[in-house]
């Protein structure tokens, strides 16, 4: 079992940033690729980055390329998603999630989510 611990989200303005991380507990996350959804009320849930095993492959929604990035601190058995350039659309709750395979997709099947953390972009 895998227990997932986000923190960092909050209330930003507008072009703000946040750092987002992902705390894990009882496995390594050594051996799982890692993402990062989000859900705002009243929409599904939707992938916004990824990272695989090894950390050299990401992925990210398109919305979210140039503005946020992923990586992982094995020792510190953590994910983090740097998010820059915030926008009032990106309000929503973020999740982390752990995938139990090498590769990262964005409709690969994840094993364990966390309970999220609240962004909230002001305009």
């Amino acid at each position: 079992q895998v227990q997932l611990v986000e923190s960092g989200g909050g209330l930003v303005q507008a072009g703000g940033s946040l750092r987002l991380s992902c705390a894990a507990s009882g496995r390594t996350l050594a051996w799982y690729s890692m993402g990062w959804f989000r859900q705002a009320p009243g929409k599904e849930r939707e992938f916004v980055a990824g990272i695989n095993i090894g950390g050299r492959t990401t992925v990210y929604q398109d919305s979210a390329k140039g503005r946020f990035t992923i990586s992982r601190d094995i020792l510190k058995n953590t994910v983090y998603l740097q998010m820059n350039s915030l926008k009032p659309d990106d309000t929503a709750v973020y999740v982390c999630a752990a995938a139990a395979r090498a590769t990262i997709a964005p409709d690969a099947k994840f094993d364990y989510w966390g309970q999220g953390t609240q962004v909230t972009v002001s305009s």
